[in-house]
Order: structure tokens, then C-alpha cells, then sequence
């Protein structure tokens, strides 16, 4: 089951991603159009801090959901960057904390319908006090909450970032956090 590609015209492509229009004919001979978003893809980081009840969070508004929310730390690849590496930079730039221990726990594609980012998730602990250096175009608040608290606000529709909810999850599921 597979979908050979005719065509593929660049639509636009931006700072972060870009958009692709691919036409396709379909194993049963069908020829079909899909719409492909581009992204070098991203990491999301579970930061247990050394107390090891809380996790830290960050709050940042977000222009697609006119909403700031609440989410695990997180940041686009550079071009080529290693996975591990940008996981390290971006606990560091947006918490100001860095971490002795990262391991990756996890994978996920959000929604691989339309949308080609992978999504990288590592467990951070062992933390000490680094720099916030947020990117220029993005304001970011440090929060810090129990992990009964996320998961309260999880179940109760506070906390509705995709990444988040999965990276939790991994973290529970991995023997890295306990309830």
C-alpha cells in the first residue's frame, strides 16, 4: 500500500515550515492531490526537578489557538541537528535550567495526515541552574507543578497540548515519574 507521487509543486516556504502540493496515483490507480507541511521537526522535554514531585512547564501564547497555554518544554530542530542536542538547548533556553541527564523515551508524529514533524520526547533530571536565552520572537513564563497537578489538569481539558499529554504519558509509562 503505497502512493506514487506525479507532481510535487512548493506552495510556500517559510522560517519554519513549508507546503508542498503533491499529486499522487493511489495503489488502486486512483490520482489524488495531497497537501504536505514540511517541518525539520521538534523536541518536547519531561524536566523533573530535583525535587522530584514537580516538573517544570512553561506557559507561551499561541497565535494559532489565541490562547496561552501550558506545555512541557519544547523546540524545533535546526537543520541537521541532533535530536539530543536541541533537547539539551531548548530545556536550557526556555526553563534556564540544565539538565546532567536526558534520555529519549518517546516518539510521535501529531498528525501525519498532512503534517511530516516528528516529534522527539526526552526525560530530563538531575537539573542545575543554567540561562534562559528564549529566541527573540517568543515570551515564556516557568511554572512548576506536582505531577498530580498536570495530570488534573489534564483530565480536566487545562492542559489539551498534544505533545504534553503524550510526553507525560511516556514519562508514567516509563517508570520516569510516579503518580
Amino acid at each position: 500500500m503505497d502512493e506514487k507521487t506525479i507532481q510535487s509543486q512548493i506552495i510556500y516556504e517559510g522560517n519554519v515550515i513549508s507546503l508542498k502540493v503533491d499529486t499522487v496515483e493511489l495503489s488502486n490507480g486512483v490520482i489524488s492531490n495531497r497537501e504536505i507541511i514540511s517541518h525539520n521537526g521538534s523536541v518536547a522535554i519531561v524536566a523533573l526537578d530535583n525535587d522530584k514531585k514537580t516538573l517544570l512547564m512553561v506557559r507561551q501564547y499561541r497565535k494559532a489557538v489565541e490562547e496561552a497555554i501550558l506545555e512541557v518544554p519544547a523546540g524545533t530542530l535546526e537543520p541537521k541537528e541532533d535530536p539530543t542536542l536541541c533537547a539539551y538547548r531548548e530545556l536550557e533556553e526556555e526553563t534556564g535550567y540544565i539538565a546532567n541527564h536526558m534520555e529519549k523515551i518517546g516518539s510521535i508524529m501529531v498528525s501525519p495526515g498532512f503534517l511530516d514533524e516528528k516529534t522527539d520526547i526526552f526525560f530530563a533530571e538531575d537539573l542545575r541552574l543554567g540561562k534562559t536565552n528564549p529566541d527573540e520572537d517568543e515570551i515564556l513564563l516557568l511554572e512548576k507543578y506536582s505531577i498530580e497537578e498536570i495530570l488534573h489538569k489534564i483530565n480536566n481539558e487545562i492542559i489539551t497540548d498534544a505533545k504534553t499529554i503524550v510526553a507525560i504519558y511516556f514519562a508514567i509509562q516509563k517508570g520516569k515519574i510516579s503518580v
